[in-house]
């Protein structure tokens, strides 16, 4: 590879990440203006909408059709409930506490490989996960003390989120990555509506859904669009300076994320915060080094 694909890519892949983590700031200042399911719902159906025009002129209407549809509607389904469960956390907890919560999402595809897609778990992932679940209780012991069970919201976000990257790898292939985005977001898009239906007809508080307001409209716009412009970021970084170079960048979106939160809201993340982080980053590179020194096993299908 060359050093200015290496390069080129994982600028690529920082811009993305920051991008998201920009993206959950912006997502986070609609705190107590909408319900986050409504956000949620309203961020996708944006994203559906313009990225499906976009699948429709550069590939046309035969790009619509999914070669495994149910594991199209498995994808969307994760990501719908990844999206409720984070965007749901950020409207309660400090943005740098449910990013680094997040961040457990590699090590649990790491575990879930193995049942699922037959890959083998290694002992380095074993030692991760427990690197990692120490950083996860640090992590949460001031903020389920200061709001409760509701900090545990990110894990649940990331349990969906592994269960999204796992199917992934199972569609590899069937389709172009703008095609990939197309699939999730139209699953996503009506599961989060409907969640956010549920959530009014609750009565609870938190989740009732009022007058729409242009701005919170328009944060929503803003986000599709910078989320989205930030899948096709990390992708391209991806092509260009392969999956391993790229991996340790998912890092970035936290320290962005601490950042925004400290400068937007005065959320400064305490010790607690800052050593389980820094903890769980800990366990994902050591997954990630060791794994570029073990050549990768094909998995017979």
């Amino acid at each position: 590879m060359q050093n200015d694909d290496l390069s080129k890519g994982l600028l690529f892949a920082l811009a993305g990440f920051a991008l998201l983590a920009t993206g959950d700031a912006v997502i986070k200042t609609m705190a107590g203006q909408w319900s986050p399911l409504a956000v949620a719902a309203l961020r996708f159906a944006i994203g559906a909408a313009g990225l499906s025009v976009l699948l429709w002129r550069h590939e046309g209407s035969g790009a619509f059709r999914p070669r495994r549809p149910l594991l199209q509607v498995v994808r969307g389904t994760c990501l719908a409930m990844a999206t409720l469960f984070f965007f749901s956390s950020i409207f309660l907890i400090p943005l740098a506490a449910a990013t680094a919560l997040v961040f457990i999402s590699p090590i649990l595809t790491a575990l879930l490989a193995g049942p699922v897609l037959g890959e083998k778990v290694r002992r380095a992932t074993w030692i991760a996960s427990a690197m990692a679940f120490a950083g996860v209780v640090i992590v949460l012991r001031p903020n389920v003390a200061e709001i409760g069970w509701a900090a545990c919201l990110p894990l649940c976000s990331a349990a969906f989120f592994s269960g999204m990257v796992i199917t992934n790898r199972a569609v590899a292939g069937e389709g172009s990555a703008l095609s990939m985005q197309v699939f999730v977001a139209l699953v996503a898009a009506p599961i989060l509506a409907l969640a956010a239906l549920a959530g009014w007809a609750s009565g609870i508080p938190l989740l009732e859904i009022g007058p729409l307001d242009w701005d919170v409209a328009a944060r929503c716009a803003i986000v599709a669009v910078t989320a989205s412009s930030a899948h096709w970021l990390i992708y391209r970084g991806t092509e260009r300076a392969g999956a391993s170079s790229v991996a340790p960048m998912t890092y970035v979106q936290l320290l962005i994320a601490s950042a925004l939160g400290w400068w937007w809201f005065g959320d400064v993340p305490d010790l607690g915060t800052l050593g389980g982080a820094a903890i769980i980053i800990g366990a994902g590179l050591y997954l990630w080094r060791s794994g570029r020194r073990v050549p990768k096993v094909r998995v017979a299908t």
